[in-house]
């Protein structure tokens, strides 16, 4: 059976191109969107310089403007800034219906972003959910993870809350978590996605102190017991 084809909405970033690096290394085709199709083309040619020198020139990675990324993806990502969440969302909401949307946004409020500042819908996850309607399975996940942990070569040794209230939909966003080389955990409804939104500015202020990039990891399970 072929792997869904993923848009990853805004995705010229560090984050963007480091989930996109992860999903087509593993055998996902994946189409990068951004609001001029030029700067998504930029992104692309950059990330396929950097595959080349690791010997992954053969992926599927390709640009195109946002909405007709949306269009044309199986599942759509959305990793852009807090202040462009709504009027991204707007911009792609006709290329939505019927599919689960992975919202990877946090609400950081520069230049306050080391202190939690939630929208008055609750989390950037349920702000999405109630933007675009009960048509569109809004799922919450990745705002733990350093983008420059997703940027290397290397394994990654962070966990993943996955919110939304589809537990079918979580379980795809479970299983494409996995794919990138971490473990995802369900994490409730999106009401929840508060949680891990509100925790990446306490990892801000980790990272500031110890100079690092910070992960969370579940501990207590079965596995882990020696």
């Amino acid at each position: 059976m072929a792997k869904e084809v993923i848009a990853i909405v805004g995705g010229t970033g560090a984050l963007g191109t480091g989930l996109a690096r992860r999903w087509s290394a593993a055998g996902y085709e994946v189409i990068i969107g951004s609001r001029t199709l030029e700067k998504a083309q930029d992104a692309v040619k950059d990330l396929e310089a950097v595959l080349a020198e690791r010997g992954q020139s053969d992926l599927k990675v390709q640009a195109m403007e946002n909405l007709a990324a949306a269009s044309a993806a199986d599942i759509v990502a959305i990793t852009v800034p807090f202040a462009h969440h709504s009027s991204t969302l707007e911009a792609i909401k006709s290329g939505l219906e019927g599919k689960i949307l992975i919202d990877v946004t946090v609400p950081l409020m520069p230049p306050k972003v080391g202190t939690v500042q939630l929208p008055p819908e609750g989390s950037a996850g349920a702000a999405a959910q109630q933007l675009l309607g009960e048509g569109v399975k809004v799922v919450s996940a990745f705002q733990n993870v350093a983008a420059h942990h997703l940027q290397e070569g290397h394994g990654l040794d962070c966990d993943v809350l996955v919110s939304g209230n589809s537990k079918e939909a979580r379980e795809k966003v479970v299983e494409l978590v996995e794919a990138v080389g971490m473990r995802g955990f369900h994490a409730g409804p999106i009401a929840n996605a508060a949680a891990a939104e509100a925790l990446t500015s306490v990892i801000i202020n980790i990272n500031r102190a110890h100079k690092c990039h910070a992960g969370i990891r579940i501990t207590g399970l079965q596995d882990d017991q020696g």
